[in-house]
């Protein structure tokens, strides 16, 4: 028994290491806007190389957890769907007990870098999703819904209590983008809708002040200039005085006058903005719609539900993320600390993102083949 799982064994990983899986226009993309990442956080961090050289680290990881995500085929990803969730799920009781963090607790120290678990469930959370409704009869029936529910809720819940809402938000979308590509009546989403809308007076009593702060800014940051709306217009500065052609690399005024907070992390694309312009920003957003929309397409062509509900789900939450950073630069949006992917400095949410780009490969390089 055990010579013949070996045997499997080696075969399976022979097989899985041999043949290529790298979807060639998803990954010239991915390249292309790392390139511009590093050459924006050059730019943000006042021209030093440390911040360029860590984030450079973090994309090599990143592209190798791709490169290896990409040649796990489909089935046997499904099959450790429950232990990835579980774990991912557990070490955020573990950032509950041991965390550590700048005003929360959202990161494990071990010892030769610091880790953020929450960026885990970003993939988890659609893949358990998925994994639950691959075998069931869809669309979905209340009981199935009740169930997703609450695989989302549990991780959510533990995200939000760190806090950090910004990212309890986006697991949600993940976990609820799966929900609705499974074909979910429009009727049942607007009753979902509905009850969420009608929750908000209920969940406005148990956020944190500064998160009631932050919303209240968003309708009149005028009101409080040089304290809760200091971000949003200095954010709103940045993207108006880059114009349409932009000030020119390294010569945002707003950053480099220490004006912006958060320049290299939540308000990065404030100061790309700034940099180059209308003309640089639609540029950059074509190309965030060329990734989303690649993604969609495989989903498209995935060939089984497990595949073709994690894939639609990575791509949109991937929207949401560019969407949510954007929205928050302009001040259409409150500002929940939502990173921009892959431009905005930060180890965990890039390893995390690419790694969930291999997956997506995977699914593509699989779409002929059936369970």
């Amino acid at each position: 028994m055990i010579t013949t799982l070996y045997v499997r064994g080696r075969r399976l990983l022979r097989r899985v290491m041999t043949r290529p899986r790298i979807d060639l226009p998803l990954a010239s993309g991915l390249l292309l806007l790392l390139a511009v990442g590093l050459v924006t956080l050059y730019s943000a961090g006042d021209g030093g190389f440390s911040l360029v050289g860590g984030q450079a680290m973090r994309f090599a990881l990143g592209g190798v957890l791709l490169l290896l995500a990409s040649r796990i085929p489909p089935a046997v990803l499904r099959s450790w769907t429950p232990w990835l969730y579980a774990i991912s799920t557990a070490l955020l009781v573990l950032v509950a007990l041991l965390g550590e963090g700048r005003g929360a607790d959202r990161w494990l120290n071990l010892g030769v870098m610091r880790f953020q678990p929450s960026e885990l469930l970003k993939l988890t959370v659609p893949m358990m999703v998925a994994w639950y409704l691959h075998p069931r009869q869809l669309p979905p029936r209340w009981k199935d819904i009740a169930m997703v529910g609450l695989l989302i809720a549990v991780p959510a819940g533990l995200i939000a209590k760190q806090p950090d809402l910004g990212t309890a938000l986006l697991v949600i979308a993940g976990g609820v983008f799966a929900l609705f590509l499974s074909g979910m009546a429009w009727w049942r989403m607007g009753l979902m809708l509905a009850a969420m809308v009608g929750m908000i007076p209920v969940g406005w009593h148990f956020l944190h002040q500064y998160q009631r702060d932050r919303v209240l800014t968003l309708l009149n940051p005028e009101s409080d200039p040089l304290g809760n709306g200091w971000h949003i217009i200095q954010s709103k500065i940045a993207v108006g005085s880059g114009g349409i052609f932009g000030k020119g690399w390294q010569h945002s005024s707003q950053s480099r006058l220490d004006f912006l907070p958060e320049h290299t992390t939540d308000f990065i694309f404030a100061v790309f903005s700034e940099e180059f312009g209308l003309l640089g920003v639609v540029a950059l957003i074509a190309l965030y719609a060329f990734i989303i929309g690649r993604c969609l397409w495989i989903a498209m062509e995935a060939r089984e539900t497990y595949s073709r509900l994690l894939a639609g789900a990575i791509g949109m939450s991937f929207f949401v993320y560019v969407f949510v950073n954007g929205g928050m630069i302009a001040g259409m949006l409150p500002v929940v600390g939502v990173p921009l992917p892959l431009i905005s400095y930060g180890g965990t949410s890039a390893v995390s993102l690419l790694t969930g780009f291999g997956v997506l490969m995977s699914i593509h390089a699989h779409r002929k083949m059936h369970d």
